[in-house]
């Protein structure tokens, strides 16, 4: 059974930090390119930051300098250390593993950062 189980979201003040997960079973993680994208109220669904199966990132600008996207292929695991957190940021975070056909989304993880 494929399932992506994000960890790590929580209620943090302003320039605070948190580091999410992103875990992973059911299939061969390792081949897979990795995509966090979040979610705010009444927003469409947004891509934060990529990791190809190589372990190439990419960003979005408005998280660039702040956020970090990483993986660790051993533990079936994807990580994005966000720092520098603004009340913007403030959404449901998904993790969204995709290879070809093959795609699979987390239920999600909401962060909240306060003012």
């Amino acid at each position: 059974q494929v399932q992506l189980v994000e960890s790590g979201g929580g209620l943090v003040q302003s320039g605070g930090s948190l580091r999410l997960s992103c875990s992973a079973s059911g299939f061969s993680f390792s081949i897979y390119a990795i995509t966090w994208y979040r979610q705010a109220p009444g927003k469409q669904r947004e891509l934060v930051a990529a990791i190809t199966n190589g372990g190439s990132t990419n960003y979005v600008d408005f998280v660039k300098g702040r956020f970090t996207i990483s993986r660790d292929n051993a533990k079936n695991t994807a990580y994005l250390q966000m720092n520098s957190l603004k009340p913007e940021d403030t959404a449901v975070y998904y993790c969204y593993a995709a290879l070809m056909k093959n795609r699979y989304w987390g239920q999600g993880t909401q962060v909240t950062v306060s003012s």
